[in-house]
Formats: C-alpha cells, sequence, structure tokens
C-alpha cells in the first residue's frame, strides 16, 4: 500500500477550471477499488473538505506564492509520501519519493499578452523546471501533449492524456427544472450562449464582431448571452464591442450560479467558442452533455472534445464565424440532428476513466 497525497488548495481560492478538475478527479478515485492510502491536502482556510472518504489536512503554503516550492517542501517533508500531484502544475522540490503534475495548457507560452503580468511570470518562469522535475506528467488533451513535447522539449514517454469530463449535472434536463432558471436570469427562449472568463484568450471581441456581421443576414438573430465573469484587458475588450453599437443583443451574466449552469446549456439554441486556445474546452463539453450544439474553434483541443458534431471555425476569421452560426440557427433539421450526437459524444467522457488512468500511471511509478 502506498500514500499518495493530492495537492487540492487551490479550490479555496479559486472556482472553475483547475479546481473543477481536482474536485471531479478526487471524487471518481474515491469510487475506485483501490489499496492506496490517499490524503488530499486543504489550503489552511478552507473551512471544508471536497473529500468524504480520503484523509484530509490543511497547509500554511498558499497557493502561487513566490516561494511556494520551498515552502510546501518543509511543509510536506515528514509526512512518508510516496507519490505527491501537483494538479496545477508546480510541485514541491521534494516532498515524496514521486512527483507527478498536471499541465492543462501552455496558454502562457503561446500567448503570453493574454495574461497578467503576475500569472506570466509565475507560470512561464516555472514551467519548464517543472515539468523537468516531474517524474510523470499528466495532460488533459493530445493538443497539451504535443504543446509539451514541442514547446518544452519533454519525452513522450514521459507524458499521459486523461481527457477530462463533466459532472453529472449536465445533461438534458425536463422543462420543470429549467423554466425557474430562466425566469429567475431574465433570459429569452433562444440564445446563442458563450461560457468563459471574459478576456482576449477567448476571442469574445472577435464573436461580437462575427456577430455583427451575421446581423446583417439574420436581423432577428437571438441574441448573444455571455456567462462569465471579468478577466485580464477587460476594459479594453468592453470598449471595442460597445463601438459595435449592438448592447441591445447582448447580455452579460456574471451571476449565474453553478446550480443554475445546466439550466442555462439545457435553454441555449448554441454554444459558440471561438477561443484562440484551450487546453481542454470544459463549455464545450458541458453543452454537448445537455443536448446542446458547440461551434469551436477549429485549433488546439476543441476539436477533440467535439469530434464530429456542431461545426469548426477559424478565430481568425469572423465570416466563418458568422456563417457556422447562420447555420446552426437557420437549419432546424441539421440543428436537431446534432443535438443528440453531442449527447453521444459527450458520453465518451467520464470522471471514471480520468481516474482509471491516473490510478494506472500512480501504480506504474510505485
Amino acid at each position: 500500500m502506498a500514500h499518495i497525497g493530492i495537492d487540492a488548495r487551490l479550490t479555496y481560492y479559486r472556482d472553475g477550471g483547475i479546481s473543477t478538475y481536482i474536485k471531479g478527479l478526487v471524487k471518481a478515485l474515491e469510487a475506485m477499488q483501490t489499496p492506496h492510502e490517499f490524503t488530499v491536502f486543504h489550503s489552511r482556510k478552507a473551512q471544508n473538505s471536497i473529500t468524504s472518504q480520503f484523509n484530509h489536512t490543511n497547509l500554511w503554503t498558499p497557493s502561487h506564492h513566490k516561494i511556494e516550492r520551498l515552502a510546501l517542501s518543509a511543509e510536506l517533508a515528514w509526512r512518508g509520501l510516496d507519490i505527491f500531484h501537483s494538479p496545477d502544475f508546480i510541485p514541491p522540490y521534494r516532498a515524496a519519493k514521486h512527483h507527478v503534475i498536471t499541465v492543462h495548457d501552455l496558454t502562457f507560452i503561446h500567448y503570453p499578452q493574454y495574461l497578467t503580468a503576475e500569472s506570466r511570470a509565475y507560470y512561464s518562469d516555472q514551467i519548464q523546471a517543472a515539468c523537468d522535475h516531474a517524474d510523470h506528467i499528466f495532460a488533459d488533451s493530445q493538443s497539451t501533449k504535443q504543446d509539451i513535447i514541442d514547446l518544452l522539449n519533454i519525452s513522450a514517454s514521459k507524458i499521459t492524456v486523461h481527457p477530462l469530463a463533466a459532472a453529472d449535472k449536465f445533461k438534458p434536463l425536463p422543462v420543470e427544472r429549467i423554466k425557474p432558471v430562466q425566469q429567475a436570469l431574465n433570459l429569452p427562449d433562444h440564445f446563442i450562449l458563450h461560457v468563459g472568463t471574459w478576456e482576449p484568450r477567448k476571442n469574445i471581441v472577435g464573436l461580437m464582431q462575427a456577430y455583427k456581421l451575421l446581423l446583417d443576414q439574420l436581423p432577428d438573430a437571438p441574441p448573444v448571452v455571455l456567462v462569465g465573469r471579468e478577466g485580464w484587458l477587460f476594459e479594453q475588450s468592453k470598449r471595442e464591442i460597445d463601438a459595435l453599437n449592438i448592447d441591445d443583443h447582448i447580455i452579460w451574466l456574471s451571476n449565474v450560479t453553478d446550480e443554475q449552469l445546466p439550466s442555462v446549456y439545457n435553454l441555449a439554441t448554441v454554444l459558440i467558442s471561438p477561443s484562440f486556445y484551450e487546453g481542454f474546452g470544459m463549455p464545450a463539453l458541458e453543452a454537448m452533455a445537455c443536448g446542446t450544439v458547440p461551434i469551436v474553434s477549429n485549433r488546439s483541443s476543441l476539436p477533440e472534445v467535439t469530434g464530429d458534431v456542431g461545426l469548426l471555425v477559424n478565430p481568425d476569421d469572423n465570416r466563418d464565424i458568422a456563417q457556422a452560426l447562420y447555420k446552426a440557427l437557420t437549419d432546424d433539421t441539421w440543428r436537431q440532428s446534432q443535438e443528440k450526437l453531442a449527447i453521444e459524444q459527450a458520453k465518451r467522457f467520464t470522471w471514471q476513466r480520468c481516474a482509471e488512468i491516473v490510478l494506472q500511471t500512480y501504480t506504474s511509478l510505485l
């Protein structure tokens, strides 16, 4: 029996993204039969644990601190860990016999201008050392794995792809579940949905420029609902969007709860994700699980997630995005056939399969 530690400190500081990954992985590992002992490490500020079955304890070292690797090494040195898994990819110097990290994407290398100076410094200054130091690396997609190989010169044999999954709550819902959410958020019956942080990498300005082109062809096109929160350079992006003079066609929603989000996906006519880069593309998967057709960029990991479902677009070509939206909104027969395929595609991604891959890797290291 081995002692395996999982770093869950980030779940206190941030919602979504990596925190969702940590929670999904821990829950799936709990459901598996394993002889190993697990300890989940939280921030000392956390009020609740994300695990109900594993050991759990708190650490003083905060996430993304300038001496995080050193401080974390000191805190963990005496705990007798065989494996320490860092889901936010920055491992301590030495806290276990084996160190495993997860690299979700390399946005900060591809598009350093899309990060805050603080985030850019934190990730860019440490990614090479982290990957060199780790005994094994998990990647969310084949695209990210190839990035790690090409950009960081890491051997392919050291990297394992473990596709993520949507939570069980993302599924087709009955009308009686959806209507109260629609009324609470004051949503129309038909709309184009975008889910994600409002930042340049998500290409929201390009989306809205494409939508303006769409209005020339389809003046009665449903509005665009942007679910998320303000991110890096939001004010600049907002000014560019305001200059398009289509404010009446845009609904900004920063108050959607985790419980409401599945209903929002169910209500949407189509999901649009024209990002310049994604390490995985969870909104596309969540939308498909709810039976909503995705339109996504034809680059990075997004085509891996959607497969043959929906439409792929060039994020640099606003006319291409507008044409895809036009088809999805006007070809009801095509869209309805895609909705069924979307649900089946989403079923291919499960947290159980992700956890099985992780556990197999742990075992191989031991």
